[in-house]
């Protein structure tokens, strides 16, 4: 496992820390056994195999 060479400073870190930042996933509509679900996009093709239903 890599491992840093020498100690980071604080404002690195924290400055480092928020450049990462959760965004809401693209919903896209779907009909599934005549319901429309809105689901992220990735998970689509899950939908419409039946891998996925409205319940899970």
């Amino acid at each position: 496992m890599a491992l840093p060479k020498r100690k980071m400073s604080r404002g690195n870190t924290r400055h480092r820390r928020a450049q990462w930042k959760a965004s809401t996933p693209r919903l896209v509509p779907v009909t599934v056994d005549g319901v429309t679900l809105r689901v992220p996009r990735h998970l689509v093709p899950a939908y419409r195999r039946g891998l996925l239903g409205p319940e899970n």
